[in-house]
């Protein structure tokens, strides 16, 4: 039943109660109808009939609000289990270039799009995305003969032509424009050569500037004709001034008149801001500070469906680390060439500065063309994987970790085969090992990996795996009324000492049969407390589910159509923060210790509850109304409950969403709240409403 049919069903019942409540107290007494006084002998007396009719109605209506339902919840003394620290993490969903623009273009730094030409058919017009001659320059992708590296085999190639006294050269549009902020170091890099020496001598302005030509900031720096071999030059400029507007463009141009007749290469450009935390190559400030917000106990990546969409173009590891000149990129599942600046390295160097537990995926062999690696030719994809898992160890690879700049093992835990692998996948890296390599080296591996949990990703024994998968990733999107019905879905789970990830699930569609939105734009109201409810659940079960996340994770909203709603909406200005953003932050920053078992809420219900304990004396209370009208929920503790914070997420109207347009429509409002000590007392849950109660 959907939600607004359940509304109209109670509202219907309570009606006819209120009705018949009043027929017994008022009408029943006197026979007739208010408006029949003109049947009456005495106008009088059917006055007075109306009158006590009235208040038969008021006597009803005063008495169904005394006899509104309390549910009664009874907790119990003793913790049933401890709730683990990743319990609510992160997904990193098409983390690169891909039709929500979440990674290239978005929580990578680097401004610049199309920066080193990579995956493209040199001397095409597609080639030069993203650039734009400046001052009659003439520009084109070529492929260079001498390439900055073997990764990089294209160049931009610029001829300045003569009888200009402007300047003269080339710039670039950015994704979807480029925000610039005065008084604020912005890093320029790039590589260039002359196809031949020339005795030119002079100097490059690098910058930002207005479309209209307006320079906003730059640099300038040495060019030499004599520079024939590939020469990085690196610089910082700090604007003077803000742009009004993200159409602007990076820009390197030199003296028209002086570099007239002369042509010079230029290869893996490059513009980043400030970064999260200062780091080199690192994510963009405003949404690192986001995703950090949420606290994640661990962060799945490299993404499900950027694990590959083609055997030719999945995601490989030893192709993501080391100096960005030494990644070739890839065609991203979404048909964008990803740049994959945000590689292995990056991910989980970005694990350890927000403190979450890496979960980390490899190609299982599976692609979602449905392409798929013959068995007899899977062993080198083994050993890819394989060498994928090697780098956080001591062996092997210890040095590759060193000149990168992290001698340290990583910490790993859990290793995912494959995504959505809704067929058998392939062998599994721990069986696959010992016939993958022989050498007493990788027995010492096998050894390390034996605390290792593999997940699979097919559905939960559909087929049935071989060896039995001791950990299965779940992915579900529904409607919210679907999520709040099946908070209880895991409790039927046997305990077998099979674990369970969470791995993706949203409410992706309101509660109306499909007649609104597909998808939802942004996160509701509705569809943040349908999730909330199946979170309550969630840590019940928490004993078998070690982790959930929310996916989509980012949205770029300048971007291309939307698969579904995303946690965190995003432009070159603003980070939007989703209602459900704030429903799982709530859950996050206040993650119990260990779980209370109590009165199991009904599925088909309006209210729903986990309650927990911290570390200290205090208890946390999570109650979630996914209906209109208050709730009152009964408390029976076995603790005295004295005061405390109360945290709501509410608003009248379930349809609301946090939007560019009203990025604060619906946030937590926290309150103190002093409750008389007691065992029992009672809280009355607001419409529309998630609850968080520390007391």
């Amino acid at each position: 039943m959907s939600g607004w049919r359940a509304l109209f069903v109670r509202s219907y019942s309570a009606t006819r109660e209120i009705f018949q409540l009043a027929l017994r107290a008022g009408y029943s007494t006197y026979k007739q109808p208010i408006f029949s006084f003109y049947l009456t002998p005495s106008i009088t007396t059917t006055i007075m009939a109306g009158v006590h009719w009235i208040t038969g109605i008021l006597l009803a209506l005063s008495l169904k609000g005394c006899l509104a339902s309390v549910t009664t919840v009874t907790v119990s003394a003793t913790a049933a289990q401890a709730i683990p620290t990743t319990l609510w993490g992160l997904f990193c969903n098409k983390p690169t270039n891909s039709v929500k623009q979440g990674g290239d273009g978005g929580i990578y730094g680097e401004l610049l799009q199309n920066r080193a030409f990579q995956k493209v058919t040199p001397n095409t017009p597609e080639a030069l995305t993203g650039w734009r001659a400046i001052g009659g320059a003439g520009i084109a992708v070529v492929a260079d003969p001498l390439p900055v590296s073997a990764a990089l085999p294209n160049a931009l190639q610029v001829t300045f032509p003569t009888g200009k006294i402007v300047p003269v050269g080339f710039g670039n549009t950015g994704y979807f424009g480029i925000n610039v902020i005065k008084a604020t170091a912005y890093k320029a890099s790039f590589y260039y050569r002359f196809p031949t020496a020339s005795t030119f001598k002079g100097t490059a302005v690098v910058g930002l500037q207005t479309a209209a030509g307006l320079s906003l900031g730059s640099v300038s720096v040495a060019i030499s004709g004599t520079q024939t071999t590939w020469l990085q030059v690196s610089t910082t400029f700090t604007p003077s001034q803000s742009s009004t507007n993200t159409n602007n463009l990076f820009f390197i141009t030199l003296d028209g008149t002086a570099a007239a007749g002369q042509t010079i290469n230029f290869a893996m450009l490059s513009l980043f801001p400030p970064t999260y935390l200062s780091v080199v190559n690192g994510m963009r400030v405003d949404l690192g500070t986001a995703v950090a917000e949420l606290t994640p106990g661990f962060l799945r990546f490299p993404g499900g469906r950027n694990l590959g969409n083609t055997i030719a173009t999945r995601w490989q590891w030893n192709a993501t680390v080391g100096k960005l000149v030494d990644r070739p990129g890839r065609i991203g599942t979404s048909g964008y060439v990803n740049t994959d600046g945000l590689g292995l390295y990056e991910f989980l160097t970005f694990c350890e500065r927000i403190s979450a537990k890496p979960i980390m995926g490899v190609y299982s062999g599976l692609s979602l063309d449905g392409s798929s690696v013959q068995e007899s030719d899977i062993l080198p994809y083994i050993q890819q994987a394989v060498d994928q898992v090697f780098i956080l160890h001591r062996i092997f690879v210890g040095a590759l970790r060193s000149s990168l700049g992290h001698a340290a093992a990583f910490p790993l835990t859990w290793v995912e085969i494959g995504n959505e692998v809704l067929q058998i996948y392939t062998v599994p890296l721990r069986s696959a090992v010992d016939y993958a390599y022989s050498s007493a080296k990788v027995q010492l591996f096998v050894k390390l990996t034996r605390s290792l949990g593999f997940i699979a990703s097919s559905n939960v024994n559909s087929p049935i795996l071989s060896p039995d998968p001791t950990h299965w990733d779940v992915h579900m999107f529904q409607t919210p009324a679907w999520f709040a019905q099946n908070s209880r879905y895991y409790d039927g789970f046997q305990r077998n000492g099979t674990l369970y990830l969470e791995g993706e699930y949203a409410a992706r569609t309101s509660n109306d049969g499909g007649s609104g939105p597909m998808p939802l734009a942004f996160p509701t109201l509705e569809s943040a407390l349908g999730e909330a409810a199946f979170m309550t659940g969630i840590e019940r079960n928490s004993d078998i589910v070690f982790g959930a996340a929310y996916s989509p994770l980012l949205n770029n909203v300048a971007g291309t159509a939307q698969q579904s709603p995303s946690l965190i909406s995003f432009d070159l200005f603003s980070v939007y923060r989703s209602i459900s953003f704030y429903s799982q932050k709530l859950f996050a920053t206040n993650r119990p210790v260990a779980y209370l078992p109590s009165t199991l809420p009904d599925p088909n219900g309006s209210v729903f509850w986990s309650i927990g304990t911290t570390t200290g004396t205090q208890h946390i209370f999570k109650v979630v109304n996914i209906g209109g009208s208050p709730e009152n929920i009964t408390f029976v503790v076995p603790f005295n409950i004295a005061s405390g914070t109360i945290t709501v997420l509410k608003a009248a109207d379930p349809t609301v969403s946090n939007s560019p347009t009203s990025p604060s429509a619906v946030v937590p409002v926290a309150t103190t709240s002093t409750i008389p000590v007691t065992k029992s007392w009672t809280y009355v849950a607001p419409p529309f409403s998630l609850s968080i109660m520390r007391v």
